[in-house]
């Protein structure tokens, strides 16, 4: 018997022996296995592993509701969990919104699993940290690699119990010259996946090309977005937009049923499909499955948990957070879809080796450009305004001017202020990549895919003097 599921269904039994079946009871047990070997200055100077097994109880007694959570996983630790948890729901305000537990449902399929990733061993990370430190010929090289097995379990008193298990492997890394930097970022089921030598180069590359870079004043400039920049126009859309808690007190920008973004952009979260992490429900035991967000332009679903969801009126979408009610539910592995096959453009020939190390899909875009910038990377990006979705932030790890499809030179870093909807509204967008890069978040919970994007328009509202 899966060992997480065992564990799950005896917490249930303890919460029933200890206070009666009339109290409403669900557990989620989930167990993370994370090994990460970190690079700095070219070597390697950590390699570490962590597994950790944590249990999250939840019960609704007397009309009122408590949770708790627990990594001491004997008897003793899980009997202090419940008596706690039972304790706390006693000095709770009454909970007349709770929304009932899940009702038994299969899974809708099995999360991806790669087993070699599950088991890999110290020295394969470190052969992809040695061929992306080999590629980079001999420019300062920094990041990491690492690998993820996650199997988890679900049990209610209603008689929901599911059980999964994901693999994640992921490589984020620099090379530096000159203090200029190139990044790469991929996460995939697969370890095999990543090969050090392409990235190590690809960032080589870039590093090389954003040296020496020019001042450009402030002010509207077309773009191509490369899929390092479109993650987080992705993530904040996901986690600040497509959030139910969001929505249902209307601070988000979504509007179901309207179009809000150009015909051309369609937004899926897909945790089962081919590019999708994580297990295959979420912490209330709800299956997960594919979700619309946005078809053809049109708004068509936010993400829920079972609160938010019956606040709406509709069915939860298997997006509740450990965190709990407060912390709402965002889509964990929302895509922006690529450009069909014969919607992209052909990139012509050798634009794939231009200085910055542009992949031939996102190279096709920047030969439509007439004056523009090629940005690699946004970050430390904040919220202005979470109704229109106002996002500040700055450019980083590589800017490159356009002039007539040609990069032409590096230019330093940018501060901008961006309604990413408008963004992505209706003409707003030029084209679209054919391809999709996965990239991982820094604690591998949720990852976002994106093709390049060439758009019309980015507001930039400060150079790197001011």
């Amino acid at each position: 018997m899966n060992s997480e599921l065992e564990m799950a269904r005896r917490v249930v039994d303890m919460v029933r022996a200890a206070a009666g079946a009339g109290v409403q009871a669900e557990v989620f047990v989930d167990h993370t296995a994370l090994a990460l070997t970190r690079f700095a200055n070219s070597y390697i100077h950590q390699n570490v592993a962590d597994a950790a097994t944590a249990v999250r109880l939840r019960v609704h007694a007397d009309g009122r509701t408590a949770a708790g959570s627990t990594r001491l996983v004997d008897r003793d630790g899980l009997a202090t969990l419940v008596a706690r948890t039972l304790a706390a729901a006693k000095l709770c305000p009454p909970d007349s919104r709770w929304p009932g537990l899940t009702a038994p449902a299969p899974l809708a399929g099995n999360a991806n699993w790669d087993e070699a990733t599950a088991h890999a061993s110290p020295a394969e990370r470190a052969d992809r940290v040695r061929a992306f430190v080999d590629a980079a010929g001999g420019l300062e090289t920094a990041g990491y690699c690492r690998t993820i097995y996650r199997s988890g379990a679900f049990v209610n008193s209603a008689g929901q119990s599911v059980a999964g298990r994901t693999t994640e492997a992921a490589v984020d890394a620099v090379a530096r010259v000159d203090g200029s930097d190139g990044v790469v970022r991929l996460a995939s089921v697969r370890l095999a996946d990543l090969d050090g030598t392409s990235l190590g180069g690809r960032a080589a590359a870039k590093a090389r090309a954003g040296r020496d870079p020019v001042e450009l004043p402030p002010g509207r400039y077309e773009v191509v977005l490369e899929p390092t920049a479109v993650a987080d126009v992705v993530q904040n859309l996901a986690q600040h937009g497509f959030d139910g808690r969001a929505h249902v007190e209307r601070r988000s920008f979504a509007e179901l049923g309207a179009p809000q973004f150009d015909p051309s952009i369609t937004i899926v979260d897909d945790p089962l499909g081919a590019t999708g992490l994580g297990l295959p429900f979420d912490p209330e035991g709800t299956p997960k499955r594919a979700l619309t967000l946005v078809d053809a332009g049109v708004t068509r679903a936010v993400a829920h948990d079972r609160r938010t969801a019956a606040e709406a009126g509709t069915a939860p979408t298997g997006h509740a957070v450990a965190e709990g009610a407060g912390a709402g539910a965002h889509p964990t592995n929302p895509r922006i879809e690529p450009a069909a096959p014969t919607q992209a453009a052909t990139a012509p020939a050798g634009d794939s080796g231009i200085g910055p190390a542009t992949d031939a899909g996102t190279a096709s875009l920047v030969a439509g450009v007439d004056r523009g910038l090629l940005v690699t990377d946004f970050w430390y990006t904040r919220v202005l305004d979470p109704k229109r979705l106002v996002v500040t932030g700055l450019t980083r790890n590589g800017v490159w001017l356009v002039e007539r499809g040609e990069v032409t030179t590096a230019v330093r870093n940018l501060r901008f202020t961006q309604s990413y909807p408008l963004a992505l509204a209706e003409g707003a967008v030029r084209r679209i990549g054919p391809s999709t890069t996965t990239m991982p978040n820094s604690w591998g919970l949720s990852w976002w895919t994106a093709p390049a994007l060439h758009l019309a328009s980015w507001n930039f509202t400060g150079g790197a003097s001011g």
